[in-house]
């Protein structure tokens, strides 16, 4: 293990290093969503850097773009526009401000009495399979909604399923650090590949300066934005419990005592609104971060300041955001088909870890209905107010299990919710 006083080249390298096994997931979030990455690097940083100032620099995480958001910020950003999303993620940071709070005032058990494992488990599906056409168009060459081919169907695929195989071969076979970028692996892989078929092109990358601010967007507040993403942000603050509880485990401290789940809570909400307010995506502690917490041993959070650091520092290399934005639709396809799958799977397992009992009435009412409602396009409303998808089923599946009847016993001799935090 080491120590709080290593050595500073020592946190430096390890800091690099953090951002490296974080980087994939990071920048693939604003690429599908149409967002500007070098601003989603840069909030990212300063996201994380906020949420230690929150937490007294005590938990190792490293902040960024969580996959949860990326359905509702397409389809709000078609419908609404990108100002009006960024006005929803800074709504939805408010929620896990208001989860803090209440966790400051209930205790952690309040979590799972609002959001027990039957309720969220069906969302996090719901995230994963509702987003599959999205991951399956662009492997075919088209744009993610299926309106245009943008790539020959014959070259797309020739990119995008060794990009997959790939992904697929470094997260079961590679070794060590390896291990922790398997996304970033399928993207080389795949972009040499596009290279190769003349997909990338080079000229917007030659003619972007080398130092330039970032694209920051201001945001701006309408309803009906606003109501695709707040519900959304359920599902990231459950994995955030289940993160902090795992980066403990590692460490051999009990985060949620000190500096507390109400703080850490409080520090993914600023970050996420902070993150909204300049025209980045939501910000979330990071699994991929624990993952290389766990194999280094590094358990220092300065190191996580100097991974913040160099994630500000990059968003101002004009020539790396532009290089990164001539990625082709298919490379990032292949990856989305394995990470959208995954989505699905953690919701599968969060449903048979914790036993959740589908032979009961009650539990097999509010899967059922969630799926089907985030997944096959039912609307309710319209225009201002319209609510749908991912949106929808969280509200629907909260909704059924405050009102359907024995909500303390969503499986047989389920312990007090406390005991399961």
């Amino acid at each position: 293990m080491q120590s709080h006083n290593d050595p500073l080249w020592r946190q430096i390298l390890s800091g690099a290093q953090m951002l490296f096994v974080a980087f994939g997931a990071l920048v693939l979030m604003p690429l599908i969503t149409g967002m500007d990455p070098n601003v989603a690097l840069f909030t990212a940083g300063l996201g994380t850097l906020l949420f230690h100032l929150v937490t007294g620099r005590q938990v190792p995480v490293f902040l960024a773009s969580s996959f949860a958001f990326i359905a509702p910020i397409i389809a709000a950003k078609a419908e609404f526009g990108l100002p009006s999303v960024l006005g929803g993620v800074v709504a939805a940071g408010f929620v896990y401000t208001f989860l803090g709070v209440a966790v400051k005032l209930k205790g952690i058990g309040f979590i799972d009495r609002l959001l027990p494992p039957v309720v969220i488990a069906p969302v996090i599906i719901s995230i994963g399979l509702g987003m599959s056409p999205v991951a399956a168009n662009m492997a075919m060459g088209k744009a993610g909604d299926g309106s245009a081919q943008l790539v020959p169907y014959a070259t797309a695929m020739l990119v995008s399923m060794p990009a997959l195989i790939t992904t697929l071969i470094v997260a079961i076979y590679g070794r060590g650090i390896f291990k922790l970028v398997p996304i970033l692996a399928g993207i080389i892989v795949g972009y040499i590949l596009a290279f190769v078929f003349g997909l990338v092109h080079t000229d917007t990358i030659a003619a972007a300066p080398w130092l330039a601010v970032p694209n920051f967007v201001a945001p701006e507040f309408h309803w009906g934005a606003i109501l695709f993403m707040v519900p959304v942000a359920l599902a990231p603050a459950i994995e955030h419990v289940g993160g902090v509880i795992a980066v403990g485990g590692v460490t051999g401290n009990n985060y949620l005592k000190k500096p507390g789940l109400h703080r850490t809570l409080l520090g993914d909400g600023i970050a996420t609104s902070s993150a909204g307010l300049l025209g980045g995506p939501p910000n979330t502690t990071y699994a991929e971060v624990t993952g290389a917490v766990m194999l280094t041993k590094n358990y220092n959070p300065k190191i996580m300041l100097w991974a913040a650091g160099f994630a500000m520092s990059l968003a101002f290399v004009g020539k790396f955001g532009a290089a990164l934005q001539s990625i082709p639709v298919p490379v990032m396809g292949g990856i989305l088909c394995l990470l959208f799958g995954s989505i699905a799977v953690v919701g599968l397992n969060t449903l048979i870890r914790h036993q959740v009992d589908l032979s009961e009435a009650r539990n097999l009412v509010i899967v059922s209905v969630t799926l089907v409602f985030g997944i096959g396009g039912i609307v309710i409303g319209n225009g201002e107010v319209g609510l749908k998808g991912i949106s929808l089923c969280g509200i629907v599946a909260i909704g059924l299990n405050l009102l359907l009847p024995g909500h303390n016993h969503w499986r047989k001799d389920a312990p007090p919710p406390d005991s399961l935090l």
